[in-house]
């Protein structure tokens, strides 16, 4: 990994915490964010002093309205926008605020609450969370659908190409197009489905993880329309998270991407369907309740916006 970058391309840990914060009308954020930046050098460079073998950090993405309102760096990111409702016939990828997204992971839980708690100790004077989500690692990297997430993610030096930004946006190469959904699951609907239903929503065999063929798999199961071709890959790293007991399981959908618009295909798929009104069958049990864009800057740009 590019070592200016933030850490993108890092596999999916045991704990991690989501959280998303919007700035308060009327208030200057511009120191505050200063020292947000500053934070996030301490929290990363720390972290890997104290605990080298956790495999923590934390990533910051920038959404475009707080880019803006900061007096951040222009032209801005060439894909860097508020991202646009896409609407079905049947099902919405909703818009929601955000100005700052915090991507906080570890193998220990202790680490993820503490990075956790000192950023909300400098942002909460200028800013609201409007979302914090607890996530956890499920059995073999399962969502609580019970299926293996993120087997279609690109591995090795693939993870940085499809990860990163390059050469074709030079001023923000290394930096990262960060984009997150969070589902609700109605799993009383799902578990009345029998394995073989299940399977056909999903487009792979659930005990083993195995793709099905081509000429098995339905034309809208999830794999069919998320998948969009080789040249066009996100780094994912989705996390279960929830309340059994009230019936409120959900994952937390995450993608790191060298271009948003290899997501907006995907999401396109899923959504508006390929032909139109194909829309990705597994949306009749998963609800996405928010959808943000955000840019990931890299470590250098962090320490210039530290200081300026």
């Amino acid at each position: 990994m590019n070592p200016d970058s933030q850490n993108v391309t890092d596999y999916t840990n045991n704990n991690t915490i989501f959280m998303v914060w919007a700035f308060k009308d009327n208030l200057d954020a511009s120191p505050v964010f200063r020292r947000v930046c500053k934070l996030l050098i301490n929290l990363n460079n720390s972290a890997n002093v104290r605990f080298p073998v956790s495999r923590a950090s934390c990533v910051m993405g920038i959404g475009h309205n707080a880019w803006l309102r900061l007096g951040l760096p222009v032209p801005l990111p060439k894909e860097l926008e508020n991202f646009v409702p896409i609407a079905g016939v049947k099902h919405t990828a909703v818009s929601t605020k955000g100005d700052l997204h915090f991507h906080i992971r570890a193998d220990t839980t202790s680490i993820c609450y503490d990075m956790a708690a000192a950023i909300a100790d400098v942002l909460s004077p200028v800013a609201t969370s409007t979302d914090e989500i607890h996530g956890f690692r499920y059995w073999d990297s399962r969502s609580i659908l019970g299926f293996v997430d993120g087997t279609e993610n690109p591995h090795g030096q693939d993870r940085e190409l499809f990860g990163m930004i390059g050469d074709d946006d030079a001023f923000y190469k290394g930096g990262s197009y960060l984009f997150v959904q969070k589902y609700i699951h109605n799993l009383t609907a799902w578990k009345a489905l029998s394995t073989e239903q299940q399977e056909n929503v999903i487009g792979r065999y659930k005990s083993n993880d195995i793709e099905m063929p081509d000429d098995v798999k339905p034309s809208n199961s999830h794999i069919a329309l998320a998948n969009v071709g080789d040249d066009f890959k996100i780094v994912r790293d989705n996390m279960p998270f929830g309340n059994m007991s009230t019936n409120e399981m959900g994952t937390y959908f995450i993608a790191y991407a060298s271009k948003f618009s290899t997501a907006q295909k995907m999401l396109n798929n899923m959504f508006i369907g390929s032909p139109e009104g194909n829309y990705d069958r597994i949306l009749d049990f998963s609800t996405a309740k928010t959808g943000s864009l955000y840019f990931v800057p890299t470590f250098n740009m962090i320490d210039d916006f530290s200081s300026n």
